[in-house]
């Protein structure tokens, strides 16, 4: 199984509370219902451990993606070509990294 990471920051002038509600309203159910996808879960940042600097990122998707050939094929569609543009409308270069389980 591949875990997607996305790590990310809000662009600047982007309403938190905007984001936060479009991500649990429109976000995290839509991508989480594709065939492809077993879990989809989003973290905020609260801090680093044994640290008062500010986290690199604000948050962390984090996408456990059971069939990689499906999710190519789940994430073409219209639906989802629509959420992940507005997505981009929220999020300021984000890093998509694929893991796996050791």
């Amino acid at each position: 199984m591949t875990t997607l990471v996305v790590l990310f920051n809000l662009k600047a002038g982007v309403d938190e509370n905007v984001y936060q509600q479009w991500a649990t309203q429109t976000d995290i159910p839509t991508a989480g219902a594709l065939k492809s996808v077993d879990s989809f879960e989003v973290l905020k940042a609260q801090g680093l451990l044994m640290s008062e600097a500010t986290p690199p990122y604000q948050y962390i998707e984090l996408i456990k993606v059971n069939d990689m050939d499906q999710f190519g094929q789940d994430v073409a569609t219209e639906t989802m070509q629509k959420v992940a543009s507005e997505f981009q409308q929220f999020a300021d270069n984000p890093l998509f990294i694929l893991t796996s389980t050791l």
